[in-house]
């Protein structure tokens, strides 16, 4: 399949729309940690990037875990005693507890609120229920429609396999100058959920082709996959070559709204990926909500834990399980905006352009260097002639071969990557040297 080029621009607003876009599309596909849905939804993503699909068959082991069984569903509903569907797959497909196993039978009312999930606090939403490692059967409803349920025989239907088969998961692999590695990892295994699930993988594959049209220094590995069980599989076959190389990293889920931007730390914090969000987030966005590790839920819990400990840290709009409309029927196409996914997207960006330009840079020459001579100071001076070249002069003056860009930025006060320009002045006038 061909792969799709990039069209939108910075000028006009970006790729939100088209990230928009694709999660639209994505949105109505029922994922779960395995199944045909993992695999569809790879197979929409191919058509921007060049995504490898890799299986992985059931009882693989990795590290305390193993492979479940795949999980396939085709249909599901409720009936009451008239044949009238009061729940119905087809119509959301958190309706069903993720995971359940077939049923088709005829029971009471109290037997069937056995098996029903709602929320009374939130009467309108359906909530996102599963289970993954214990075999039951159930279903998901608006706690307004469960106190609509009258006394009577109801007839429960769920058309869902169980079987040996294989988890599934996509991965790029994009070369730079070094070995060195920039990890992004999101994950595909939700169903119809918008920020939650499906503004990860949009995200990143839109920083994906964006990374591949440029020249860049590191490489990049770029992974999707089923969260927890997904990571750690994949760590568990490529945990020595990722310690080795991987010198940051970012687990990329809930940045889809517009709410305040939120950062998770690695678990020891202070990496480079930790500085670098952090630079960032206080630099464009100082606002934001900085948690700690120990409000960790999602894969960094793996990237992270020890005996692994990669430097992955999270930049987020509104953190998962922190907002109301998380893991119900709430988080949909409307809280998910082009604005919001174009603003993520950025920042996301910006991070990994200031990793890619953090390199240590050492003055050239003893004592502060003739600017004017190489037309890099006025000639004619005053009291505010200085001004005009103090950007060069900060960071000659911090450029001692022990600071990177990053520090420099930091020392200084100014957005890392409004150094660019000037460490790029200072290097083609042989001014300072990359050590």
């Amino acid at each position: 399949m061909k792969k799709k080029t990039l069209r939108s621009t910075e000028k006009d607003g970006g790729y939100g729309k088209e990230m928009h876009a694709l999660i639209t599309r994505l949105f109505p596909i029922c994922r779960s940690i395995t199944g045909d849905g993992v695999r569809e939804t790879l197979r929409i993503l191919q058509e921007h990037i060049p995504l490898k699909i890799r299986e992985v068959p059931t009882g693989t082991i990795a590290f305390d875990w193993k492979v479940p069984r795949e999980w396939n569903i085709k249909d599901a509903w409720v009936a009451d005693s008239r044949g009238n569907k009061i729940i119905e797959f087809k119509k959301s497909n958190l309706h069903v507890v993720g995971y359940s196993t077939p049923v088709d039978k005829e029971i009471s009312l109290s037997e069937l609120q056995e098996h029903l999930y709602s929320i009374p606090e939130q009467s309108d939403a359906i909530p996102y229920v599963t289970s993954y490692y214990e075999e039951r059967w159930g279903f998901c409803i608006s706690h307004r429609e469960r106190m609509k349920l009258r006394e009577g025989m109801y007839h429960v239907f769920i058309d869902s396999e169980l079987k040996q088969g294989s988890l599934t998961y996509g991965e790029y692999i994009i070369p730079g100058k070094t070995k060195k590695e920039v990890f992004l990892s999101t994950y595909i295994c939700h169903p119809s959920m918008a920020n939650n699930e499906l503004s990860g993988p949009a995200v990143t594959t839109f920083l994906a082709r964006w990374i591949a049209s440029v020249p860049r220094t590191h490489t990049y590995r770029i992974i999707f996959i089923p969260e927890t069980i997904g990571s750690l599989v994949y760590l568990s076959k490529n945990m020595k070559s990722m310690k080795k190389n991987i010198i940051a990293g970012f687990n990329i889920n809930c940045v889809g709204d517009e709410r305040a931007y939120s950062y998770l730390p690695s678990r020891n914090g202070g990496t480079l990926s930790d500085r670098v969000a952090l630079h960032v987030l206080h630099s464009r966005h100082p606002g934001f909500i900085a948690y700690t590790y120990l409000d960790r839920m999602s894969d960094e819990r793996q990237y992270c834990s020890p005996g692994v400990d990669l430097p992955v840290a999270s930049v987020m709009r509104s953190r998962y399980g922190s907002y109301p409309e998380y893991h119900t029927s709430l988080d949909n196409l409307k809280l998910v905006t082009s604005a919001g996914l174009q603003g993520s997207y950025e920042v996301l960006r910006e991070c990994l352009e200031v990793i890619e330009k953090s390199q240590r840079y050492r003055a050239v020459h003893c004592g502060e260097p003739q600017l004017g001579k190489r037309g890099l100071y006025p000639t004619l001076s005053h009291r505010n002639s200085v001004q005009s070249a103090q950007r060069l002069l900060d960071v000659l003056a911090y450029a001692d071969g022990t600071n990177d860009v990053l520090a420099i930025a930091e020392k200084i006060k100014i957005p890392a990557k409004d150094l660019f320009p000037v460490i790029n002045t200072l290097i083609k006038a042989r001014l300072v040297k990359s050590v």
